[in-house]
This record gives structure tokens, C-alpha cells and sequence, in this order.
């Protein structure tokens, strides 16, 4: 049990509300949550001896990716101007409605996304799908191709996208751009590849016309890329769907598996999902790694 913990309890946290100040409706908002927030929702185990029945904070940190301090800080009304993408990841672990979502941050001061925008808002009844996965290596992105949410599977396959920043977390831009990957492709794999994935993005200028983080990801595609800039200017038509992906993985050598790609209209969001058939070596190296994780990288193949 934590230092913090030790002296004020799961409970005794919230007898902290001299401490609030002018933000201390977005500290209450967010214990609220956090209390009402099962373990198993979230996908963590639920032994041990518990003082309340919601998340600690320490596991609202670990699913938003964020500091014990940073969250201790928010709910505490000491930081006071926590980031969209903050608020994002905030909302994702505590599996907010798009009601309770657009509440948070107008508690936290900053304008909930527009119509027109691209949403990074994972429903909770799609991360109740995404949970119940955990067998397999899966990777969310919203419309525009940033990746905004992965299990701890797919970082073991593909490296793990914790350590990626800005652009790198878009996969168009990793994709053109040339960014180091442990993913290879046929040929024919990677014209339809290419091919669905600049189609994907100009389709998404229609949905989202006033998003400016969109258009200045296709500007700098433009750019930068030949190979994006001819497919744009041919008005290529495709969409990514299916097909198989060569991954080079440090520990396990070549691993082929079978990568679907899931949309959710709703929400616009593209779930990827990595599989082997059952009996063949990939679902054999897909269960060691499961089994292993990311130490994985140390083990020489037998």
C-alpha cells in the first residue's frame, strides 16, 4: 500500500476538499468516476484488500498513461489545465459517456470537441469489446490514423507506442514517412496498403472539414512524400480491410498473422486486430507472447 494511501485510505482521499480550490468540481468529478469504476471494467485483476470498491489511483494512472503525482494533482485541483489529450485518456479509462466526456472538459476549461472534428472518444460499450480481446494484439485509431489506444499484446508485437511522440503515433505518417517499423509488406500488399489508406484520409477531409489537425497532416504528407502526393493527386480509391502482415519481432523472429481491420461508424474509429489460425507456428509465437510480453525480446527461438 502506498505512502499516500496509508494516510488517508481510499476514502479518506476525499477528505481532502480544503485542498480544491477553484477546480475542485473537476477533482470531485473525477473521484466520482474513478469510485464508481469496477477493476474488472477496466480490465485489472481484483485481488487483493480494497478500502473502496473503484479504481485506485494508481490504476486510473496506469490505464491513462499518466503519473500517480499528475492525477493525485488533478483530483486535487492543483493542476489546472490538463491537456485535450489528458482529458482524452482520462475519459477513456474511466469509460465515460459522450455526455460525461463533454463534462469533463468543461470542468477542466476547455472546449469538448466540435462537430466537424475528428473524435479520439472510445465508447465504453466499444471498450468493453476492445477488453474482452485481450488475446490478441489490437490497436485503435481514429479517423485520421492516430493511434489512440493499444493492449499491452499488440506493443509486445509491434514495439511499444508509449515511447512514440506527435506524428509518430500516426501510422499513415509512420507509414510514408518511413519511420523504423518491425511490419513488412509484399509488393501487392503495400499498393493496396497505400492505396487505402491515402483513400481512408480523403474521405475523411469530407466528414471533417473544419478539423485543422487533419488537413495539416495531409499538408505535411504532401510534403514530405512523394509516394503520398502522387496517390493523392490520382484520387486513389481503397479502404483497409484484411490481409496478412509480416512482423520482425527481436525475440521470436518472423511472426505472419492475419490483421483485420474493424470500423465502428459511430464513433469512426479503426480497430486492428492481429490473429493466427489455430495449430500454426504464428498462433504459437502469438501465445508465447502473450504469456511473456515485452520480455519476449530475450528469448532466443527454440
Amino acid at each position: 500500500m502506498s505512502a499516500e494511501r496509508t494516510a488517508h485510505g481510499e476514502h479518506g482521499e476525499h477528505a481532502e476538499h480544503g485542498e480544491y480550490g477553484a477546480h475542485g468540481e473537476l477533482g470531485a468529478a473525477l473521484r466520482h468516476w474513478r469510485d464508481r469504476t469496477a477493476p474488472r471494467e477496466a480490465g485489472l485483476p481484483t485481488g487483493g484488500v480494497r478500502r473502496a470498491p473503484g479504481l485506485r489511483r494508481e490504476e486510473l494512472a496506469q490505464l491513462a498513461g499518466l503519473s500517480v503525482d499528475y492525477v493525485t494533482r488533478l483530483e486535487r485541483g492543483r493542476a489546472t489545465s490538463p491537456s485535450d489529450q489528458v482529458l482524452t485518456a482520462l475519459s477513456r479509462a474511466l469509460r465515460l459517456s459522450e455526455a460525461e466526456r463533454e463534462h469533463l472538459f468543461r470542468l477542466a476549461g476547455q472546449a469538448p470537441p466540435a462537430a466537424g472534428h475528428i473524435s479520439r472518444h472510445v465508447p465504453p460499450s466499444v471498450q468493453r469489446l476492445l477488453d474482452q480481446l485481450r488475446l490478441a494484439p489490437l490497436g485503435v485509431h481514429d479517423a485520421a490514423y492516430d493511434l489512440i489506444s493499444w493492449n499491452p499484446l499488440w506493443a509486445a508485437l509491434v514495439g511499444d507506442p508509449s515511447e512514440w511522440r506527435g506524428r509518430e503515433r500516426n501510422y499513415v505518417w509512420r507509414q510514408f514517412a518511413g519511420l523504423p517499423t518491425r511490419v513488412t509488406h509484399t509488393p501487392e500488399q503495400l499498393t493496396r496498403l497505400e492505396a487505402a489508406l491515402v483513400s481512408d484520409l480523403r474521405s475523411a477531409t469530407a466528414r471533417y472539414p473544419e478539423d485543422r489537425g487533419l488537413r495539416s497532416l495531409i499538408a505535411d504528407l504532401r510534403r514530405e512524400s512523394d509516394r503520398f502526393r502522387t496517390l493523392w493527386a490520382a484520387h486513389t480509391v481503397g479502404f483497409h480491410t484484411a490481409d496478412t502482415k509480416t512482423v520482425h519481432h527481436p525475440g521470436l523472429g518472423t511472426i505472419v498473422v492475419d490483421c483485420d481491420t474493424l470500423t465502428v461508424p459511430g464513433a469512426d474509429l479503426r480497430i486492428t486486430v492481429c490473429s493466427a489460425a489455430p495449430g500454426t507456428e504464428a498462433a504459437e509465437q502469438l501465445a508465447l507472447l502473450a504469456a511473456v510480453g515485452p520480455r519476449t525480446t530475450a528469448v532466443t527461438p527454440g
